[in-house]
């Protein structure tokens, strides 16, 4: 597969933010909001129905395949906005680790510089 790689997502080369991180941030918005998760109470209680209704073994395995696919949709995008996260937290504390090296040392400001940029930064 082209363009698939090992290395972290943040310690990739690249200006922009990739399609995968782009389409991370909006589905983690959508999956954070109250409507999905009653939208997932509703297929929870759907699988519950179809096991109920003893429907065929067909019918109980498509419905068991759809829930284990969305479970998997849903574990990788969490663990893709985890990542992502744990690397913008290292880099604001490795960021705030130097000012203070600086600032104790009396060196150049080059480290605060990096610092109230890595304070605003938005993670890519």
């Amino acid at each position: 597969m082209e363009g698939m790689t090992t290395h972290h997502p943040a310690e990739r080369s690249g200006t922009g933010c990739g399609w995968v991180a782009a389409f991370s941030e909006r589905a983690s918005n959508v999956t954070s909001s109250p409507l999905f998760y009653v939208l997932c109470v509703f297929l929870v209680l759907g699988l519950v129905a179809v096991h109920l209704a003893h429907l065929p073994v067909p019918w109980l395995i498509f419905a068991g395949d759809v829930m284990a696919a969305i479970s998997l949709l849903l574990l990788t995008l969490l663990k893709n906005i985890e990542r992502r996260d744990a690397r913008a937290v290292q880099r604001k504390l490795d960021a705030i680790a130097a000012a203070m090296l600086e600032q104790h040392e009396g060196a150049s400001h080059t480290a605060a510089d990096e610092l109230r940029r890595a304070i605003r930064m938005k993670e890519q």
